[in-house]
């Protein structure tokens, strides 16, 4: 069983009778759920994932304490401490009076003030260009249960994907970054004899190409380590994901790195189509270079266009 599932189940059999029971007169302020760090949150569990961090339990969002105040966010905290340690088959974490770090009672614009730096999830166009894209991720993933109040997933909701000129900033650094180590510098890295400097291209190529993907899907990258299995399940250019693990696991000797490159080349060639297909791109060539500065180009805020092209990234 998933980690979500095993939370929707724990919320279904226990949690919901502890608030509909207990907490009446309040159920119309709270927000049940799971999303956030962990794998689970994702839907990449397995039993590797498990030796650590994986419980049945969900997150009890409150709004502020004019809504609700501390005394009877206190008693609901001492409730959710009280439901079942083991459930089929998983035992819960033990937990201080205040809740864990992943689930209990939380105060929605704490939760979201740590994730993302806003109480809210208003956030201004710079705020935008440097918040880690892992966190926005961590910010929308999951599951909600019910949320009666909806201040949760108003927030959720307007942070699900990039504001246009932001994802056209964070695409264009990414294709520039692309050119410059996969169609320029692994080859003259071979040519010089520099194997190590070649995979080193190879590596900032693969992370760029991922970023890019990721963006012409409209979906955040999470944490590094699952990026290759989020990655394998975009609707758009997912079938790169085999090549790039070839790209990154094979040598650069001989044929190897003649074969390297055209795999490379193969991979901006799809990359070039989606932006065609979008309409995100006015250049017409093979140079990702120069579909890096007409992406940039069509950036409507003139603030964010003359940034530095990189300043995304």
């Amino acid at each position: 069983m998933k980690g979500i599932e095993l939370s929707k189940a724990f919320y279904e059999e226990y949690g919901k009778p502890m608030l509909e029971n207990e907490f009446s007169d309040i159920l119309k302020y709270l927000a049940v759920g799971i999303f956030g760090s962990g794998s689970e949150c994702f839907g990449f569990d397995d039993e590797v994932s498990r030796d650590h961090d994986f419980e049945p339990g969900f997150c009890i969002f409150l709004p502020d304490e004019e809504i609700i105040d501390r005394k009877v966010a206190f008693q609901l905290e001492r409730a959710y401490a009280k439901l079942p340690k083991e459930f089929m088959g998983y035992r819960r974490s033990l937990m201080s009076p205040v809740g864990g770090a992943r689930h209990g009672v939380l105060r929605t614009s704490e939760f979201f003030e740590e994730k993302i730096g806003s109480k809210t999830g208003e956030l201004d166009k710079f705020e935008w260009l440097s918040l880690p894209e892992q966190a926005l991720a961590e910010a929308t993933n999951g599951e909600m249960f019910f949320d009666n109040f909806g201040e949760v997933s108003k927030i959720r909701e307007s942070l699900k994907s990039y504001p246009d000129d932001i994802r056209l900033k964070k695409l264009a650094g990414n294709l520039l970054l692309m050119a410059q180590s996969g169609q320029y510098n692994y080859k003259r890295c071979i040519d010089h004899g520099e194997s190590a400097a070649a995979q080193l291209a190879v590596f900032e190529f693969v992370k760029s190409a991922m970023q890019v993907i990721f963006l012409l899907n409209n979906s955040y990258q999470p944490y590094y380590k699952w990026s290759f299995r989020a990655l394998r399940e975009l609707p758009k250019l997912s079938i790169d994901a085999e090549i790039m693990e070839f790209l990154l696991t094979s040598s650069n000797d001989g044929e190897m790195a003649e074969e390297k490159y055209y795999s490379i080349e193969g991979i901006a060639a799809d990359v070039i189509d989606e932006l065609v297909e979008q309409e995100l791109t006015s250049a017409i060539c093979g140079d990702l270079e120069k579909h890096a500065y007409s992406v940039n180009d069509k950036i409507a805020d003139s603030e964010i266009r003359n940034l530095h092209i990189l300043a995304a990234i």
